[in-house]
């Protein structure tokens, strides 16, 4: 059975749902046609029975009386039938009779001598208190039910047995069949159609609730992303509306996120596109090459900030948006920031700021390899923006009993103790980073803060050695155990 089950699991997770309400009628009604045949099968099988009982009983009935008649007289077995009996034992309204008495050797006696014989294998029937057999038997071309039935005979000269036979054609019996098929027929095919009609009425019934849910969510406005109210539906139903709210409700969390992310974009570049588009029409009024060379180098740096505010926003959006479903692999931690260090190492030897990598053995951690190397990239990029001529860059990589550490330390003006939640929003900046630095974009901690949430890492913001500068501080949990080395990003 439990193959059998499986099995049948199997095809219907790999058959096409459909129509739930011809599914529910499908499976109710097809198993009720097969019991209602089988119960219409069982039914006349039981009603064929009981009119073979019925005729065996009246055609032995026929045969006692018969035997009853049945003597000896004169030494000889003799039968007193009249000619009336006869005529009703020769002819019937449903058919035709036939009878026989043999006598106590084996002799005719009255009757139609041609009766088909008693067979050998014929056992004696155990319903009626006589001697009687039954079997059916083929005569004059037709097939007919005989009752034998031995009867004992004597007088004072002799005694023994006699055998009155009586046959009977099948017409009556068939008949009577027909009718019982029929009115079994007809009983079943009325329950079955009375049957159907309560199952469909069951299953409309049972379905409205869902078709209320349907049309009420039809009737929304497209922006209505509300919840469903689940008692309008039954309590089996109830978690699948609760798993719809919960979907419409993060739909109306990353809905509300790309409009901020829009407007907030839209705010920021509006700005450097303004200036761009001023910087070109002043530099096509000037006729002075030197304050034309002027302007399109402010051009380009102006440029420069917008591709990086691009950048910025393309980042953090595609981590917002499309990181999440990205599998995770073992990383090198020190691998990544020996990198980081060797990209930004030279805009710190430009500012004449001593960068240095301090980790010691192999850190691995689950992670995305790009998104921890944007993450890295933010924090010293950071660090070196805001840190003075002749200031230090740590970064730190360590393996702690919790799991892997990762710290950015810099000696710059650091951030203030209130001003610590804020940095991580989207466009804004402390007061600190405006004074040192008018062209950031206020993005690279927000987008910081979003990849270490994506890998489950937590990040604090604290003062940096002596109390100056920042120390940002991100804890990954520990990773699994893996079978290889982690890949380098060398």
């Amino acid at each position: 059975m439990a193959p059998l089950a499986t099995l049948l699991q199997r095809r219907l997770a790999a058959a096409p749902l459909g129509s739930l309400r011809s599914q529910l009628l499908r499976w109710l009604l097809v198993p009720l046609v097969l019991l209602v045949a089988i119960n219409s099968i069982s039914a006349y099988n039981n009603g064929i029975d009981a009119a073979d009982q019925a005729y065996d009983r009246s055609l032995l009935a026929s045969t006692r009386a018969l035997a009853e008649r049945v003597s000896i007289r004169d030494g000889k077995v003799v039968a007193d039938v009249p000619y009336v009996a006869l005529d009703s034992f020769e002819t019937d309204t449903l058919g035709r009779i036939y009878y026989k008495v043999t006598g106590i050797n084996g002799e005719t006696v009255s009757g139609f001598g041609d009766l088909p014989p008693v067979p050998a294998n014929v056992p004696r029937s155990e319903a009626y208190p006589a001697l009687v057999r039954f079997y059916k038997a083929d005569y004059n071309g037709e097939p007919v039910r005989i009752a034998a039935l031995l009867q004992p005979v004597f007088d004072d000269s002799m005694r023994g047995i006699a055998l009155i036979q009586v046959g009977e054609t099948m017409e009556a019996r068939k008949g009577l069949s027909r009718k019982i098929l029929f009115d079994t027929l007809l009983r079943q095919g009325a329950m079955l159609l009375a049957v159907a009609a309560l199952v469909w009425f069951a299953v409309r019934l049972v379905l409205a609730p869902l078709m209320r849910l349907k049309s009420e969510v039809e009737r929304r406005d497209v922006h209505d992303l509300s919840d469903v109210d689940p008692a309008l539906v039954h309590r089996e139903v109830r978690p699948l509306v609760a798993a719809m709210n919960t979907t419409m409700s993060r739909m109306q969390k990353l809905i509300a996120g790309q409009r901020r992310f829009i407007a907030d974009a839209s705010h920021q570049l509006r700005t450097p596109l303004t200036v761009l588009k001023t910087q070109a029409e002043l530099a096509l009024r000037e006729n002075d090459v030197q304050a034309m060379r002027s302007i399109v180098a402010s051009i380009a740096a102006t440029t420069d900030s917008t591709v990086h505010l691009a950048n910025r926003l393309l980042t953090l959006a595609r981590i917002e948006h499309g990181s999440e479903a990205a599998a995770l692999a073992p990383v090198s931690l020190p691998d990544i920031a020996r990198q980081v260090g060797l990209e930004l190492a030279l805009p710190a030897v430009q500012k004449k700021i001593d960068l240095s990598l301090e980790a010691a053995g192999e850190v691995v951690v689950d992670g995305q390899a790009l998104m921890l190397h944007e993450m890295v990239s933010n924090l010293v990029d950071n660090a070196i923006r805001y840190t003075p001529a002749g200031g230090h860059v740590i970064l730190r990589v360590r393996a702690t009993p919790s799991g892997a550490l990762l710290q950015v330390e810099d000696s710059g003006e650091g951030i203030a103790e209130g001003e610590r939640e804020k940095v991580f929003r989207p466009f804004y900046r402390s007061s600190a980073s405006l004074a040192a630095n008018q062209g950031g974009t206020g993005l690279g901690l927000a987008i910081v803060r979003d990849i270490a949430t994506l890998h489950g890492a937590g990040i604090t913001l604290s003062e940096g050695a002596d109390g100056r500068g920042l120390k940002v501080s991100i804890g990954f949990p520990p990773a699994r155990q893996l079978d290889s080395a982690a890949p380098s990003l060398r």
